[in-house]
């Protein structure tokens, strides 16, 4: 969904995949590859030792000259430290906040860090880290320490918070598609009580929980991990950190891959019809996996969608009974059926659940939409993802005026099957931060060589934006993966698995700068 874009995967240590990763938490991870490379590659070209802070800036020193204090993690898995950084970059002096930082040491000889950033905004870099034997191959870990920090606003990093487990469960049931004066009064209510929420309970952090402002977090973190450069892995919202980053310290950009592109010249608009096209490519492959299968929706993709359709104007009127202490509303619905698009491994799922719901239980669809939310049975949400996501895109793409229901019209024109909800789902209209951010192109001159990853039916980053980046940057080198999901590394690919650790190891991009990998 919009407000997720780059939803990350949920990280259960679990090697098999049953769901997919906007930015929500509820999917396990594919099992981890063996080393594709052989004989063994050791790595060669990285660069040790920076702690300078960066040219033109005062007061910064003690930041980028601190010790990491390694010890033990709750998560018992890895080494854990706080990283102290200023709350305003321009106020050094001022107050400062800690990021948790995780560090999955390197099996043999560690050649350097590979800092990880799972997508969202929102997503714990902690917990991805911590899911280090599965989120890269055997053949990176041998030679690479694996260090994920919850960006700042983000679990364990000052987390924002804006409305208690009770009211987030309200705002999620919500009608995602209003379409009377009255429904969409609520709508701006809505949001607008998530806004204020946010001021209210998250103190003046919330100011500053840009990207711009992890990314500068990022590179103090580069300097006390020891790495002259930045290694880099960046999976969907991941992306636009890892080029926000190379827009600010192209001098220190080693070899990022980002995986799941979000461009940072995209506006809100571009974002919200980017996606809904990308959710409809990806619902009707759905359609047609089932109707391939003996679908019990309909004969056809436009039947099946048709189905679809009429079982959420169905809950729209009247919810149904389902688990958890929640009702399947519409909106838990929607967020259900979002949350399969993500992973192809789920749809067989996705199609019980929507049996079960026309036949009259919710259950099994409120328990994906659940998922998605990372709301656990008992009421309680597995991290803050959900607060921090406005928070984030709304410093990023602040929108001073918008129509969404001239948006929808336009949206829908694209993308009927999810062009309204998407136009309506962003609440930075009614955002109570001002920021003077404006989304543009960034070719990150200077910087060492990026590679960039692509996945043609991306349901959250369309492949469109990939080719977009790569145009833009620079200097990078393009992989297109034809197939389904949502990024394509340690999805199962062996082709995109092997070009991304050469060039990890070695500097090595596919030749003539593109290559494309089949499903």
């Amino acid at each position: 969904m919009r407000s997720r874009v780059g939803r990350p995967r949920s990280l259960r240590t679990s090697a098999r995949r049953v769901a997919a990763g906007s930015a929500a938490m509820a999917v396990l991870l594919p099992v981890a590859g063996c080393s594709l490379l052989e004989p063994d590659v050791q790595p060669t070209g990285l660069t040790a030792g920076d702690r300078t802070p960066p040219e033109g800036t005062t007061g910064l020193e003690p930041f980028y000259g601190q010790t990491l204090e390694w010890g033990t993690c709750e998560q018992g898995t890895g080494e854990c430290a706080q990283l102290e950084v200023p709350v305003d970059y321009d106020d050094p002096d001022g107050e400062t906040i800690e990021i948790a930082v995780l560090r999955v040491p390197s099996k043999k000889d560690a050649a350097g860090s590979l800092v990880v950033n799972p997508g969202g905004p929102g997503g714990s870099g902690v917990e991805y880290a911590a899911a280090a034997d599965v989120i890269v191959s055997g053949q990176i870990r041998n030679h690479f320490d694996v260090v994920g920090f919850d960006p700042r606003g983000v679990g364990r990093s000052a987390p924002v918070d804006c409305l208690d487990d009770a009211d987030l469960d309200a705002y999620l049931a919500k009608d995602p598609t209003p379409d009377t004066d009255e429904e969409r009064a609520e709508d701006v209510q809505d949001k607008t009580d998530l806004a204020e929420g946010c001021v209210a309970k998250s103190g003046k952090v919330i100011e500053h929980v840009s990207t711009a402002d992890a990314a500068r977090d990022m590179d103090v973190l580069r300097a006390a991990l020891g790495d002259g450069k930045l290694t880099y892995l960046g999976k969907s919202y991941g992306t636009y950190l890892g080029t926000t980053y190379a827009e600010l310290f192209p001098d220190r950009v080693g070899r990022l891959v980002l995986d799941g592109v979000i461009p940072p010249d995209l506006t809100g608009e571009e974002v919200a019809i980017g996606q809904a096209k990308g959710f409809d490519t990806a619902t009707k492959a759905w359609a047609q996996d089932c109707v391939d299968d003996s679908c019990p929706l309909g004969d056809s993709v436009d039947d099946v969608v048709r189905s679809v359709q009429e079982q959420l104007e169905e809950l729209d009127q009247q919810p149904l009974p389902a688990t958890a202490g929640i009702e399947l509303t519409e909106g838990w619905a929607t967020w259900g059926i979002a949350q399969a698009m993500y992973d192809q491994g789920m749809w067989s799922q996705l199609t019980d659940a929507l049996v079960s719901a026309r036949d009259g239980d919710g259950g099994p669809l409120s328990e994906l939409g659940r998922a998605y939310a990372g709301r656990d049975a008992n009421g309680g949400y597995a991290s803050n993802l959900l607060e921090a996501l406005p928070a984030i895109n709304c410093l990023d793409r602040p929108e001073e005026t918008s129509d969404p229901e001239a948006l929808a019209e336009r949206a829908s024109k694209v993308a009927p099957i999810w062009g309204r909800a998407l136009a309506y789902e962003s609440p930075c209209p009614q955002w109570a931060v001002e920021s003077d951010h404006v989304p543009h192109e960034v070719d990150a001159k200077g910087a060492d060589p990026i590679l960039v990853v692509g996945t043609t039916r991306d349901p959250a980053t369309p492949y469109e934006w990939a080719q977009r980046l790569h145009e833009q940057l620079a200097d990078s080198a393009l992989v297109t993966h034809e197939g389904d999901g949502h990024t394509a590394y340690m999805r199962q690919n062996d082709c995109v698995d092997e070009a991304v650790d050469r060039y990890w190891l070695t500097g090595e991009l596919p030749e003539g700068g593109e290559m494309t990998c089949e499903e």
